[in-house]
């Protein structure tokens, strides 16, 4: 049922990427997304997109692997898509090809459509890459050393960071619980496949009601273990393995601020995304 979320789950493999700084690779990430926001025409959404599959190549995670991440919110990126087709603001310097009550299609509308459905698409795949190739511990040293200024405010940095790598961490955890209560009601006879939506939505209650006393019964052992193992908080801690800037990580700096760089110019030079209707207009 829940086979294809990747979302939290770590692929281990020897790569370039693997070995980048996780604090290197979460400026990365923010980088990219600064970078998919900035893209004002689809030359610099292929361009980005140019970057995340050398990316994925470079960090050896199958692509069917990558792409299941985005399987997962399929329906959020169509849903989200059709709402922009019919119901887009933006002037027309085109006749409508759809005049209908209170909805709207232009050339201008599905356009943007495609636009955004790209831009939601590269956002999973990019960040996906950083949990595929990242532990969840990795990715809370980092955070922590990222946000270590704000404890000069009192702020609960370490307590943050240890609150998002659990949750990291408890993703495939529960999906597969999910899994496996799935399949026992299905011995039981249940059936969750058949029937409108308010059907389905009912026969997900004997799913989830033991999901939810495992997720608390998996909670109240976790902090049983943590009080046996005297944890109180980021007071006293060391750490065990120490996170060190190198070459590679420069480099990829060096990289993503080309990359921003090279988006900047695209917008400025290239137009923007609706000049591809004149062209796609002037073959008719």
């Amino acid at each position: 049922m829940l086979n294809d979320v990747t979302f939290g789950q770590y692929y281990p493999a020897k790569s370039f990427v693997h070995n980048l700084d996780p604090r290197a690779k979460i400026v990365f990430v923010i980088a990219y997304i600064v970078a998919i926001f900035l893209a004002k025409n689809f030359y610099a959404l292929g361009a980005l997109l140019l970057v995340t599959v050398f990316f994925i190549l470079l960090a050896r995670v199958p692509f069917g692997r990558v792409l299941r991440s985005v399987k997962m919110i399929l329906f959020i990126i169509v849903f989200t898509a059709i709402l922009n087709l019919f119901f887009y603001s933006g002037e027309s310097a085109y006749e409508p090809l759809v005049d209908w009550w209170i909805f709207t299609i232009t050339y201008e509308s599905i356009v943007n459509m495609v636009f955004l459905a790209l831009r939601l698409f590269l956002l999973v795949l990019g960040t996906s890459v950083l949990t595929l190739t990242t532990t969840p511990v990795a990715l809370t040293d980092g955070l922590e050393s990222l946000l270590t200024p704000l404890k000069w405010i009192r702020f609960p940095v370490h307590e943050l960071a240890l609150i998002m790598s659990i949750a990291l961490r408890f993703i495939p955890t529960l999906t597969d619980e999910t899994n496996r209560i799935v399949a026992a009601q299905k011995a039981r006879g249940a059936d969750f496949e058949t029937g409108g939506l308010i059907r389905r939505a009912k026969s997900m209650i004997p799913v989830l009601v033991p999901l939810l006393v495992s997720a608390f019964r998996r909670a109240e052992d976790l902090g049983d273990a943590m009080d046996a193992r005297c944890y109180r908080g980021s007071k006293g801690r060391t750490k065990y393995k120490k996170l060190v800037f190198s070459w590679r990580d420069a480099l990829g700096v060096l990289f993503f601020g080309g990359v921003i760089t090279g988006i900047v110019f695209m917008n400025l030079y290239l137009g923007a995304k609706f000049d591809i209707i004149g062209q796609i207009a002037s073959l008719f």
